[in-house]
């Protein structure tokens, strides 16, 4: 499997990146385990988590995916082949969220105590924290990537304004720089990034391992009327994608499966890894056949005319 390298970093990955955020949630430690086999099993090495997964499932209390992860790299003896995101600054209990010097180098010792691992490879913000002066956020990283417990560190749901400010801190003060961008992007949802995040990150060199790589289910296709809402929870996001652009973006995928033998998962993906400046899209798998489907995503060519046909039926300007 041909890695990429993130950002500037040091770390090399593999163009899809699995997300983690299903462990302990939808999906049990076992079937996790046979997931994780699996992927690996295919040469991919990147793992995508946070430490706020899956808080939200009742009787969780945060910290259940990395805990699952971190037994399966034990198991496995795996640690040196895998390269693990994780993230900090969502809420895990009462004054328990942000990015402050005092709470990342508490959340950054948990993080690693359910990971069973001495560093993680990419530690992630995992949204901005208005509260806290950046440079403090900056030198904690520093302290981490000097300690050897950190790796390199990214940023997720950032503005372009808000990164560009972090960027100039870096750049200035000599401090550890965010070497990726988590962004919301697939093919339905695009002006957001497009329209200020992805000239930044092309010019900065900024790895982007976007998020709702398929568009929480729609782009598999599995959605076409009303009537298939109720196939999944997630059934009732699908009325804002289910219109005319929708449409049109599900017809130009059918036509591409239909003539590269995939289905419109594996063409959504590989549209994503296609695309300049995006290192890794990440997307979640609950069963094996998913698991299939994410794996044979990157093994999936489109040449020009295809990316411009999917190109033309997602325009958003």
């Amino acid at each position: 499997m041909n890695k990429r390298r993130l950002g500037r970093s040091n770390l090399m990955v593999s163009p899809l990146c699995l997300g983690g955020n299903v462990f302990g949630w939808t999906v049990d430690e076992a079937t996790s385990f046979k997931l994780l086999d699996a992927f690996a099993g295919e040469g991919l090495n990147f793992i995508d988590t946070a430490d706020v997964y899956s808080r939200w499932v009742p009787g969780n209390t945060g910290g259940e995916s990395e805990t699952i992860i971190g037994k399966w790299m034990k198991a496995r003896g795996n640690r040196d082949r895998m390269i693990i995101g994780t993230k900090v600054g969502s809420e895990m209990g009462p004054g328990q969220k942000g990015l402050s010097r005092t709470y990342i180098r508490s959340a950054v010792e948990a993080s690693l105590r359910r990971l069973q691992t001495d560093y993680i490879d990419l530690y992630q913000s995992h949204r901005d924290d208005p509260e806290t002066p950046q440079q403090e956020t900056l030198e904690t990283y520093g302290e981490l990537i000097r300690e050897g417990k950190v790796r390199a560190i990214g940023a997720s749901n950032f503005t372009a304004a808000r990164l560009r400010e972090a960027l100039a801190l870096s750049e200035r003060l000599d401090l550890p720089r965010y070497e990726s961008l988590q962004p919301e992007y697939n093919l339905y949802n695009r002006v957001d990034y497009e329209r200020e995040l992805e000239p930044l990150c092309r010019q900065q060199e900024i790895g982007v391992i976007p998020y709702y790589g398929l568009a929480s289910g729609f782009l598999t296709g599995k959605y076409r009327s009303e009537a298939d809402f109720g196939k999944s929870p997630r059934g009732g996001r699908m009325s804002a994608y289910l219109n005319e652009r929708g449409r049109r973006i599900l017809a130009a995928l059918d036509d591409l499966s239909s003539r590269k033998g995939a289905n419109p998962a594996q063409v959504a993906l590989a549209w994503l890894m296609a695309r300049p400046g995006l290192t890794a899209p990440i997307a979640s798998a609950t069963n094996l056949d998913q698991m299939k489907d994410l794996v044979a995503s990157t093994k999936l060519h489109l040449d020009p005319a295809d990316i411009d046909q999917l190109d033309q039926a997602s325009a958003w300007a």
